[in-house]
């Protein structure tokens, strides 16, 4: 089985990002950039996949700009045999271009199974798995919390959803997206990072795949969240159900 993983370069998870002074966009051009969390999620349930037998090659895929080598690079360092870069140069990419151009390479590929994150933590819209399922015509489950290949053409994906859990049975090939609570991805070690530089990267142009870039929507602005008010002490229980009923009319 062949598994296509989409990763994406994001800004690292750590980082307090900062708004541009104009107030036009987020300032990233000093900031650390890492994969993002929920593809390194992906890339983990690839791996052991594979090191279970149960998958025979791993190609990762990431649609940006040069700096996006290096998100590839760390999914090679965690054991992914094969890199290919969509280079998008300066173009900002919307979810939608990024299913169209990630679809071209799956139709190349033509993997049994692929998967990403089930969001990026920039935009948070989880909408790029189902929209490649979509284009693609696949089944898809969403959020896997547990994945288990049932057999060379099924899979059975478990789902957190509100108030317990949902168990869906997949056919191959689909499309699956990855929950943090799916895995803990590896630590990747000073060797196997050396060993990534070394390896070939295939370069990629969304011009090249037969897709033309298109904005499906227009950034306004952005501003800070409004500063979150601050706490106050009581001095006993009654003190606060009294606050509650007064202030804030929680309690009747």
């Amino acid at each position: 089985m062949k598994i296509l993983v989409a990763v994406k370069r994001v800004v690292d998870a750590n980082v307090k990002v900062r708004l541009k002074a104009d107030g036009s966009d987020v300032d990233v051009g000093a900031a650390k950039m890492s994969m993002n969390p929920f593809d390194e999620n992906a890339v983990e349930a690839a791996v052991r996949l594979k090191e279970a037998g149960q998958a025979s090659e791993i190609v990762a895929v990431s649609v940006g700009p040069a700096g996006a080598q290096d998100t590839l690079r760390h999914a090679l360092a965690m054991g992914a045999d094969r890199a290919i870069l969509i280079d998008s140069g300066d173009v900002a990419i919307d979810a939608l271009s990024s299913a169209k151009l990630l679809r071209q390479v799956a139709e190349r590929e033509q993997p049994q199974l692929i998967l990403l994150g089930k969001q990026a933590i920039d935009e948070d819209a989880a909408v790029v798995g189902p929209m490649l399922a979509a284009l693609l015509n696949r089944p898809q489950a969403v959020a896997a919390s547990q994945i288990t290949v049932e057999s060379a053409d099924t899979l059975t994906v478990v789902r957190e959803i509100e108030g317990g859990q949902q168990t869906v049975r997949v056919p191959l090939p689909a499309v699956v997206t990855a929950d943090l609570r799916l895995n803990e991805p590896r630590y990747v070690k000073l060797p196997n990072l050396m060993q990534a530089r070394k390896k070939p990267i295939e370069t990629l142009t969304p011009e090249a795949l037969g897709v033309t870039l298109s904005a499906h929507h227009r950034l306004l602005g952005v501003n800070e969240p409004p500063a979150r008010a601050a706490g106050q002490r009581v001095n006993s229980v009654e003190e606060l159900i009294n606050r509650l009923r007064a202030d804030t009319r929680v309690l009747p």
